[in-house]
């Protein structure tokens, strides 16, 4: 197998690879971009117009998504995987890969949209470095862009695998994506309603990519991921890659949960109390009347959403980010 189908092995040891571009014998080109970060380019007559963005690590003890990457592109190298798409494959913190944990010094998922300009340190350098990788990807008119970041969860979840679709003023979230979402086994879609900054946030309001954030499970470290079935999201990704993929009826969404975020909870200040407990799941539901948390000067939220339900609990973020979302259910339109 050629030498740069070897991503994860070349990253996790902090290698360069000697050869920065490869061929495969039926012509498909690999070129290695920057630590983390490989571009395929399909064989010469074969490109079907379509460019697919499959990022993981952000966080880099997610480990799921980052073998379901190695699988894909070992397939590629190996030539088992004939790809008709181009395809950007970014490892996002390959130092916290290493490390084994979820980030070095601050979370590089809420440092996209111009807030690593904001910040400081390696995460902010690789923020910026991922949005200028993203972009020259992307910059290609008159094709179709998709972008899937691919995350697990630090705690488990009512609903095992879900996404979250950004919003952008002006665009309508796309009944055919949901469908083809649903297709790789996503049974829960929260659609948002302000211009976020995360990564897949980035891509769809500035790149003009359809692009989501897809959570896949509870995150464990490498080699224990028998636990996470990512069968139909790999089968989907293979079609895509091999332009296999028909897009899926849009108005054909039953089964397909949908929310949308009724209210963030931000913290302030250190006095921030988040009155849930510690292994609370993604999308539990919340009685109305619930006494959610408590902040300085007598902030307060009180679950007055029917149907509210409470995902990325996490009351040790820096003050000023996101400590919760509370989601409500809508149907589907």
């Amino acid at each position: 197998m050629l030498a740069l189908g070897k991503l994860l092995e070349l990253t996790l040891a902090g290698r360069e690879p000697t050869e920065k571009i490869q061929l495969t014998p039926a012509g498909v080109r690999l070129h290695w971009l920057a630590e983390g970060a490989l571009e395929v380019t399909p064989a010469p007559g074969t490109d079907n117009g379509h460019d697919l963005l499959l990022s993981a690590a952000i966080h880099g003890n997610e480990t799921a998504p980052i073998e379901l990457l190695d699988r894909l592109l070992q397939a590629i190298a190996s030539g088992q995987l004939q790809p008709r798409a181009r395809l950007l494959l970014l490892l996002g913190n390959p130092q916290a890969m290493r490390r084994g944990e979820r980030y070095v010094e601050q979370d590089i998922n809420r440092l996209f949209n111009g807030r690593h300009a904001e910040a400081s340190g390696f995460e902010a350098l690789r923020a910026c470095e991922l949005e200028r990788l993203a972009a020259n990807f992307f910059s290609l008119p008159g094709r179709e862009r998709l972008h899937y970041d691919m995350h697990t969860a630090i705690r488990g979840s009512k609903i095992e695998q879900f996404a979250l679709y950004p919003y952008s003023p002006g665009r309508t979230h796309s009944p055919v994506e949901l469908a083809r979402l649903q297709t790789a086994g996503i049974a829960a879609v929260l659609l948002q309603s302000k211009v976020g900054i995360t990564f897949s946030s980035y891509t769809y309001a500035c790149l003009e990519a359809e692009a989501f954030t897809l959570e896949l499970g509870k995150a464990r470290p490498f080699g224990q991921n028998q636990g996470v079935n990512l069968e139909q999201l790999q089968g989907l990704l293979e079609s895509l890659i091999e332009g296999r993929d028909s897009l899926p009826d849009g108005q054909a969404l039953e089964g397909l949960q949908l929310f949308q975020v009724a209210r963030e909870v931000i913290k302030h200040s250190d006095s921030f109390t988040l009155h849930l407990p510690s292994d609370v799941e993604n999308f539990s539901e919340l009685p109305l009347g619930y006494l959610l948390a408590e902040d300085i000067a007598d902030t307060r939220w009180v679950v007055d959403e029917p149907g509210a339900r409470i995902i990325f609990p996490n009351p040790k973020v820096k003050n000023g980010l996101r400590a919760g979302l509370l989601v409500v259910p809508v149907a589907a339109e």
